[in-house]
């Protein structure tokens, strides 16, 4: 019986006479009026339970009074356990641990809005590294978020990809977060908009990464130092013409590198030469590592090749094993920073080791400490050692 459209329907109905026969007769009724009320009722009753137990349905904010009242403690030693400040405030570990193990039972959540709006903080760090898959960058990255987590930061990441228009994108997301600082590995042609953030006093280090000429807190290795170090071990084994292969790029690590390399050849007595420079497209790097690898070695240029970035390597090896499978053990190979692909190989490849896990702490450090207004204003330029790895047993 459709209840919305028939105003009249017809109902049989049974009664008993005096003489007890039954007798059956149809009565038209109107049935509209009473269906339509009876809808009426119910939904009148499910928006009047909905109204009054909105909060049961919705779930109230639990407030650090809630959780105060349950352990029996003041709302302040909730607020220094809960935002890591109990200890220096001399609470106990059984207090802290019951304070703690409620708000977990309650799902308290902190008021993030609140807390920047009362401390101008956001407790969030954006970190633009170069390329996220590159393990070098990937390893970095984990330290710095783990350390940002022990001091109660959060990390937003980004990768710029090598190019300039991804990472003022990035970069202008990021400001859009309102992050209290940030670490960055800078792109070629990133300098101004970098200038820009130390101009409306951002809180920024670089890292991996500098620009000579600009007054920026950095984390970096000694470059120089590095790449004297690769070209001595190879000059030390014996080769006489060894090759390097970097990047085309304007960025100091670069000339840095190139620079080492120039001194080791310097210091040894031999000789430069320029066809054994040899500088590669990023965005071409496949088939001009291709035509490096058959110029150096296939025309014998080279009996040593220095390769300036793990990326370099894992192309160029690529291409020597492609080649012929005993190139690799008739050339001898040095590269800048290890890559776990590397212990897969027969040979045994060595690298130039950077301390990547104290590069990312330091890096944190420096920031957290800008950001709460710790060191004294002068500009901190950290340059860490590299060591020497991958190093066949004799």
């Amino acid at each position: 019986m459709d209840l919305y459209t028939n105003r009249n329907s017809t109902m049989p109905l049974h009664f008993v006479d005096g003489n007890g026969t039954t007798n059956r007769k149809d009565w038209t009724v109107n049935l509209r009026p009473i269906s339509w009320l009876i809808f009426l009722f119910v939904r009148y009753i499910i928006i009047l339970y909905v109204c009054l137990n909105v909060k049961a349905f919705m779930g109230s904010p639990v407030s650090l009074k809630d959780i105060a009242n349950k352990v029996g403690v003041s709302i302040p030693l909730v607020s220094y356990v809960l935002t890591g400040k109990g200890k220096q405030n001399r609470v106990s570990e059984e207090t802290a641990e019951k304070i703690l193990k409620v708000a977990k039972e309650l799902n308290y959540q902190p008021n993030l809005s609140a807390r920047s709006l009362k401390t101008n903080k956001t407790k969030t760090i954006g970190v633009i590294l170069a390329d996220i898959s590159n393990p070098f960058f990937s390893n970095m990255a984990r330290v710095i978020e783990d350390e940002a987590f022990l001091r109660d930061y959060t990390v937003i990441f980004g990768s710029s990809d090598e190019k300039i228009e991804k990472f003022d994108k990035v970069l202008e997301f990021m400001l859009s977060r309102q992050v209290d600082g940030f670490i960055i590995a800078p792109p070629e042609g990133s300098k101004a908009s970098i200038s820009e953030l130390l101009k409306n006093k951002n809180n920024v280090v670089l890292i991996d990464r500098y620009f000579e000429d600009l007054d920026a807190n950095f984390v970096i290795v000694d470059n120089v130092a590095a790449s004297l170090s690769a070209t001595n071990y190879l000059i030390k084994k014996g080769y006489k013409r060894i090759a390097t292969i970097a990047y085309k790029s304007k960025l100091a690590h670069f000339d840095d590198r190139c620079r080492g390399y120039y001194k080791a050849l310097e210091q040894a007595g031999m000789s430069l030469d320029e066809n054994l420079v040899v500088k590669i497209e990023r965005g071409s790097s496949k088939k001009d590592m291709g035509k490096a690898i058959d110029e150096l070695i296939g025309n014998d240029l080279a009996d040593a090749i220095f390769f300036q970035t793990n990326t370099l390597a894992e192309e160029g090896i690529r291409q020597m094993l492609g080649k012929d499978r005993e190139t690799l053990k008739k050339i001898g190979v040095m590269v800048f920073d290890q890559n776990s692909a590397y212990h897969f190989l027969e040979n045994h490849i060595p690298y130039m080791n950077q301390p990547i896990k104290q590069m990312g702490k330091a890096a944190l450090a420096m920031l957290i400490d800008n950001i709460q207004s710790k060191y004294n204003g002068a500009i901190k330029k950290l340059q860490l050692k590299t060591t020497l790895g991958g190093i066949e047993e004799e």
